[in-house]
């Protein structure tokens, strides 16, 4: 009997040094916040080209697949929820035009493939994804948006395209809803 309760008081005095060992264990610091880039020069660049041949047009950096893409279903919003667009490009009445995705210069395999799935699932979404390796020119830029450009002068106003669209989800909203 006395061996149990020296036992216990053994046990139960290396269960308290080890409770109050990890009580006084000081947790690292925080480290000190500083400033980043919010684009690296590589994007920075398109950025400007970009602003400089699509006068009429805004440009938006960095956009989250979020305020790109809707769901019903909450499973289907985690397969894009952490995904970012390099550049979205929106007309005068903030429709998007296409979605500008740059690559870096070398490429894993890994990459390659994310960027597949990523371009594939905003095309399911009907958008027009312009994927660039490295800093696009702006020679290239001007064929790949003038294009746009010329087909909508082509309609007799571009708004009229807008309108079909918003017709057209209203009616799938409500099939849906």
């Amino acid at each position: 009997m006395n061996i149990i309760i020296i036992v216990s008081m053994i046990l139960l005095t290396i269960a308290i040094l080890v409770v109050y060992k990890n009580q006084t264990r000081k947790r690292p610091a925080d480290s000190v916040l500083r400033q980043r880039a919010v684009l690296n020069s590589q994007a920075q660049i398109t950025l400007i080209r970009l602003k400089e041949i699509l006068t009429g047009s805004t440009v938006l950096a960095q956009v989250s697949f979020d305020a790109l893409l809707t769901t019903k279903y909450l499973h289907t919003r985690h397969k894009y929820q952490n995904m970012v667009a390099d550049f979205v490009v929106l007309d005068k009445d903030f429709q998007v035009i296409a979605i500008v995705a740059l690559d870096d210069i070398s490429p894993s395999l890994k990459r390659i493939q994310q960027d597949k799935y990523q371009d594939n699932l905003l095309q399911m979404a009907g958008y027009r994804v312009i994927r660039y390796r490295g800093i696009p020119d702006e020679q290239q830029l001007r064929l790949d948006f003038m294009s746009d450009f010329n087909s909508i002068e082509n309609i007799d106003d571009f708004s009229v395209q807008a309108t079909e669209k918003l017709k057209i989800y209203e009616s799938s909203s409500r099939a849906f809803g």
